[in-house]
Order: structure tokens, then sequence, then C-alpha cells
């Protein structure tokens, strides 16, 4: 039987999971949120934000996009998610 969350759930983990994307890109290239923050022309607040899923459950498409530049990466990779991450939305073991 597969548990149902509610839309707003679900968009919850979509954003903790895209923030934790950024977190892992970012560290990858051995980046603080100061540094990524600058490359974006965001506050270093809003890094964090961002990375722990926060900001305001909304991030615009440009900002995604501005982040992505920031790190060197398609913007795809930010929105694409494993079978297994899939689950996790799904509340599936």
């Amino acid at each position: 039987m597969v548990k149902r969350i509610d839309s707003n759930s679900n968009k919850e983990i979509l954003f903790r999971q895209i923030g934790a994307k950024i977190t892992y890109y970012r560290k990858a290239q051995q980046l603080t949120q100061e540094q990524l923050a600058v490359r974006v022309n965001v506050s270093t607040n809003t890094i964090g934000r961002i990375e722990r899923g926060k900001y305001n459950n909304n991030i615009s498409l440009s900002l995604l996009l501005d982040i992505a530049v920031g790190l060197g990466i398609e913007a795809y990779v930010l929105l694409m998610f494993t079978e297994e991450e899939k689950r996790v939305w799904h509340g599936d073991d």
C-alpha cells in the first residue's frame, strides 16, 4: 500500500532535496555559502535557507539558474532525482 502525502509535504521534500543537491555541489567545489552567495549575487542567509529547503517554499527558476551558473553545472542537475529520491516523496520504503 502506497502512503499518500499532501502536495505541500511533497513540495517541502522537493525543496529540501534541491537544497541538498546545491550543498553537495557547493562542497564538492570547496566553496563556502558566502562564496556561492557572491557568485549568485544573493545573501549568505539566502543560500543557507535554500540549502535547508526553507526559502519560503518557493525558489524562482531565475534563482535556480543563477545558482547552477554559480556552481558551474547545468540547471537540470538540480531538478533530476533518482528513483530512490522520488520514493521518499511518496513515503515508500
